[in-house]
């Protein structure tokens, strides 16, 4: 044949197969940047972070994958978690459980997980199945690095990841034991910031998002960071440990952060007590009542059993019983069984209408919803199952509430367009630091007369006002500039009302006072590690009377400047002379830098911290428990970051404060807390090759 002919030939061939070649490279291309391509294997990818990467082949290799590496990274943790939320922990370890057992078996959470494990579809069935077998195959596999006090909960089954996310959301978040003992709605340590930002309001023109929950560093509230690809979702983002999905998480599309709203799904009912049962409507009902029994390990590892009556009314159970008196509890949502199906479907989502599609099912039980897309769209929702009430304002609900009539009996929730929300405000950002859904935007974009008097109170503290301060004083905000603020330590309470307490103490203060106002006047008004004067005023704000404090309270009309004004000069200055003996006697001065007082410990690592309690007006919120010597150690607040922009290809970077893993002799262990101490956050590593560059090991199923 010619070679003519043959060129021919080629050719022609070649123009039949590029269309083949260019769908085959697209294909790989939008595999690798929005929906995984199937695998014929599954594995984890560890980073030098302790960061698992999981490639699953299908849905069910990756639960069970990230079962396994959950195990890995947490495995006593997890397993002493789950016995916890079985009700046997007493059983397990002893007497010290004895109240935790207490709380979960009168409050119904092992019976209810059941029933919540078996209306799950059966997809998500074998999902959960796949993760409760990767538990147990890493258990099996790797005995040695089990700790020997929690194998005795092993095998794992699914219905006890259904009971400890049943735990963790409605008896921990919604509500908790602390709350019902101590007759208090006051929230627990937990908190959170969250901004979203629209193009308009970008250096770039993008969206951009900051996740930034503030949780305890111990037990069920550690945060475990993860990447999960499988057919249809390629999502990184967090979960707490023990939880088989991610709960805040980002793709290549879109992405979400949560905070702990202003929410109440929760009431104790006061029962009027007749006839062994108590009256409803000018009825006398009866009680259901079972006796369930617990067992108690002795310190000579007998084990003792002790009887445990639950009464149930129609609130709920009876949760306070003496002096004649019981008391109920009644929470939202028992009946709704969806969560992990609705973040998992929110993870998988691509656009705005997929995402509300799933948020519209209302399975997650509370928290703000902050979202931000590469099409540029934000949205703030203030998410939960809101009980129906037929009066009252928010305050009423926080009391005790009257249990002899169905008036006060809740019984339904409101549906999604019934809550807060907004969608691209005219200010161009979004921002939520746990203050009621009112202020989440400048100019306001929510009105609460529309509202329901019950649904949030109306408040903004200094730290939200902070937040917005920092928002709306930057035109066009870069993505360093949002990592930037997002480690301000700078006190707004501070700048509000230094300008009044410093000629105060001119005016009235003695020597000591005097000096103590130099300090105060020199003082950068931050709480970084080197920061002089931070101590004195922390120590002056926490020996004051916050609600005589000022002369000005804070207003709905001006509720960026409010409070403002000391209500009583003499008093401020009588308390700072006061603190700064004290301040001088323990520190030997009264300039002491914030980080020879507060620290960041973990392990062997002791180190300066900064940041400090967000009702100082920090952004970079830290609490801290004292330590002794006078010196304080941080046990809440900053835990997981992730600042995303929705660029082409999505930049983000992320930070776990107190590294990835728990279990003993893992190197990840407070590896990352030098980053926090230096206000860093690391590149987020998602494309395979740069997992693959910064591989630590490889683990194929």
């Amino acid at each position: 044949m010619r070679i003519d002919i043959l060129l021919r030939v080629y050719k022609r061939k070649s123009i039949q197969v590029l269309p083949l070649i260019l769908s085959l490279i697209m294909v790989l291309f939008v595999g690798s940047h929005t929906i995984a391509v199937p695998t014929k294997s599954t594995e984890i990818l560890w980073d030098t972070y302790g960061v698992p990467h999981i490639y699953g082949k299908d849905n069910q290799s990756a639960f069970y994958a990230f079962g396994w590496s959950q195990m890995q990274s947490h495995g006593d943790l997890l397993l002493r978690l789950y016995g916890q939320a079985r009700g046997r922990a007493a059983e397990y370890w002893g007497e010290e459980y004895t109240e935790s057992d207490r709380w979960v078996l009168t409050t119904g959470i092992p019976e209810r997980a059941n029933s919540w494990y078996n209306a799950q579809s059966s997809n998500f069935r074998s999902y959960l199945d796949a993760f409760a077998a990767g538990i147990n195959a890493y258990a099996s596999q790797n005995p040695k690095l089990i700790n020997d006090e929690v194998e005795m909960v092993l095998p794992i089954k699914p219905e006890d990841v259904m009971a400890h996310l049943h735990r963790v959301l409605n008896f921990t978040f919604v509500v908790n034991p602390e709350q019902v003992l101590e007759l208090s709605k006051q929230k627990l340590q937990a908190g959170s910031n969250g901004w979203a930002i629209a193009p308009s309001h970008s250096a770039s023109g993008k969206a951009m998002l900051l996740a930034n929950p503030h949780l305890p560093w111990s037990d069920l509230f550690l945060w475990y960071e993860a990447q999960i690809t499988a057919p249809g979702i390629d999502a990184y983002g967090a979960t707490l440990v023990g939880i088989p999905v991610l709960a805040i998480a980002f793709n290549n599309n879109l992405g979400w952060t949560h905070t702990v709203d202003t929410y109440d799904g929760w009431d104790l009912y006061e029962l009027t007590l007749a006839d062994e049962g108590y009256r409803f409507d000018d009825k006398v009902r009866n009680f259901e009542t079972k006796t369930l029994f617990l067992k108690v390990k002795r310190k000579d590892g007998s084990l003792q059993e002790q009887p445990l009556v639950v009464k149930n009314s129609v609130h709920g159970p009876v949760v306070v019983e003496k002096n004649g008196k019981a008391l109920a509890l009644r929470v939202a949502g028992l009946d709704r069984p969806g969560v992990l199906q609705q973040w998992w479907d929110m993870a998988r989502s691509q656009n705005l209408n997929q995402f509300e599609t799933a948020l519209k099912r209302l399975q997650l039980s509370m928290f703000t919803v902050m979202y931000a897309d590469k099409q540029g769209h934000i949205m703030h929702l203030f998410n939960g199952q809101v009980p129906v009430r037929s009066f009252g304002d928010f305050k009423y609900w926080q009391g005790i509430i009257p249990g002899n009539t169905s008036k006060t009996l809740w019984t339904k929730i409101h549906p999604y367009q019934d809550l807060p929300r907004v969608v691209d405000p005219k200010s161009g950002w979004l921002q939520n630091t746990n203050d009621p859904p009112w202020t989440t935007t400048f100019p306001t974009a929510i009105n609460p007369d529309r509202y329901p008097p019950y649904i949030a109170p109306r408040f903004m503290d200094f730290r939200s006002q902070r937040s917005v301060r920092m928002l709306a004083e930057d035109d066009k905000i870069s993505f360093d500039e949002m990592i930037a603020d997002k480690h301000s330590t700078r006190m707004e309470l501070a700048d509000r009302i230094l300008d009044d307490l410093i000629p105060a103490v001119r005016k009235y203060g003695q020597e000591l006072g005097q000096k103590a106002a130099d300090v105060l006047e020199a003082w950068d008004r931050q709480a970084n590690a080197d920061s002089r004067g931070a101590v004195l005023c922390a120590s002056w704000v926490k020996q004051m009377d916050w609600d005589r404090m000022f002369s000005k309270p804070w207003s709905e009309k001006s509720p960026r400047t409010t409070p403002d004004g000391l209500a009583n000069p003499k008093v401020a200055v009588a308390t700072l002379e006061a603190v700064a003996a004290q301040v001088q006697k323990t520190y030997g001065a009264l300039d002491v830098s914030w980080g020879k007082v507060f620290r960041l410990k973990l392990g062997n690592v002791d180190l300066p911290a900064n940041g400090g309690d967000g009702n100082l007006g920090i952004f970079r919120a830290l609490d801290f428990a004292p330590e002794g010597n006078g010196q304080f150690q941080a046990v809440a607040g900053d835990s997981y970051v992730a600042a995303i922009e929705f660029s082409h290809p999505v930049r983000a970077q992320v930070l776990t404060s107190y590294g990835n893993a728990t279990q003993p002799e893992s190197r990840h262990i407070s590896d990352q807390l030098q980053m926090f101490a230096n206000k860093k956050l690391r590149p987020c590593w998602r494309s395979r090759s740069d997992i693959l560059a910064h591989l630590e090991e490889r683990k194929v199923f």
